[in-house]
């Protein structure tokens, strides 16, 4: 009974570390509200695309992948807090 505890807690936060969930977008986002207008039409499928903006959190750095229909799909967001003290 006591080594099923350990397994029992590891099983639960690997769960927990697969998640599927996506990155939703928020005010500032590339894809907030939609697409963008303009398609990157240079750029080969599957390159990423950085875009920083500043939220009431702090600064928010986001990472996109070029899908084949040239749409943008948001995969990672950072929010970086940029208190002084």
């Amino acid at each position: 009974m006591k080594s099923l505890i350990p397994v029992c807690v590891v099983v639960l936060m690997l769960a927990g570390c697969n998640s599927t969930a996506e990155v939703e977008p928020i005010p500032g986002s590339i894809t907030y509200g939609g697409q963008p207008r303009t398609k990157l039409t240079k750029s080969p499928i599957g390159s990423t695309v950085q875009h920083e903006f500043f939220t009431g959190f702090g600064k928010a750095r986001e990472t996109y992948v070029l899908q084949p229909d040239r749409s943008l799909k948001l995969v990672r967001r950072d929010i970086i807090n940029d208190i002084r003290w």
